[in-house]
């Protein structure tokens, strides 16, 4: 799952992430959805991209990086797109 955490979420226009403590919240047209995140996981948002890294290279937080991706992806393609 490493393979998938390293890459880049690309923020579409009118849709922010904001992060505050270890809750991401992203807003679009379509609504808001919020996420947890695990304290050895961390999320940057730059221009208009967002990245997820981990704290070490444990089995289980590689393991959450790729699943902590793939989680804020489906809610940016949630709340921009939708999902029928």
């Amino acid at each position: 799952m490493s393979r998938i955490g390293n890459l880049p979420i690309t923020i579409p226009s009118g849709v922010s992430i904001t992060q505050k403590d270890s809750i991401v919240t992203v807003k679009g047209p379509k609504g808001e959805l919020t996420q947890e995140i695990n304290p050895n996981i961390t999320v940057s948002i730059e221009d208009n991209q967002c990245l997820v890294a981990r704290a070490n290279d444990e089995k289980q937080n590689r393991a959450l990086h790729g699943l902590y991706r793939s989680l804020i992806q489906n809610m940016v393609t949630g709340v921009s797109e939708g999902y029928q």
